[in-house]
């Protein structure tokens, strides 16, 4: 039986291995592969292939609607009219709503932007009969395994 467990690289790997060592496990069934962890910066602006989530037009529209109220209302004391002052006041708002948010993603939540949390840094492989399978996954989560796959 194989398992497969993911594990920051800290001491508690070492720490795993070598209790799987002192539990009859050679060193010629445990495998330990370092993974290569993202190292450019994540992508501001969507694709239609890869999407974050997060929008940059939201605010822009809450105050496109705002403002094309706002224009629409003044424009009829103005010289251009209601329709031409509605739609420069939806223009407007919208830059402003989409700078805004423009600014808050790129400087305020940029270190939002890289990963956070655990990252798996270690994949290791640990080849054992079956009867050990289950002292072997209590090994690894005891010593802070992130996830743990049994395969026969």
């Amino acid at each position: 039986m194989q398992l497969f467990s993911t594990f920051e690289n800290t001491t508690f790997l070492e720490m795993a291995i070598a209790t799987l060592e002192k539990n009859e496990i050679s060193k010629e069934h445990i495998f330990a592969v370092p993974l290569d962890n993202r190292m450019e910066d994540r992508k501001l602006f969507d694709t239609i292939h890869r999407s974050d989530g997060t929008t940059l037009i939201d605010i822009g529209m809450a105050l496109s609607t705002a403002f094309a109220v706002i224009g629409a209302s003044i424009g009829f004391n103005l010289e251009w009219g209601p329709i031409y002052w509605g739609l420069i006041g939806a223009a407007s708002g919208f830059l402003v709503g989409f700078s805004i948010r423009l600014v808050t993603e790129v400087l305020v939540k940029k270190k939002r932007r890289l990963l956070k949390g655990q990252h798996s840094e270690v994949i290791l492989i640990v080849e054992c009969p079956d009867h050990q399978a289950d002292l072997v996954e209590n090994i690894l989560f005891r010593h802070f395994a992130l996830g743990v796959a049994k395969i026969k």
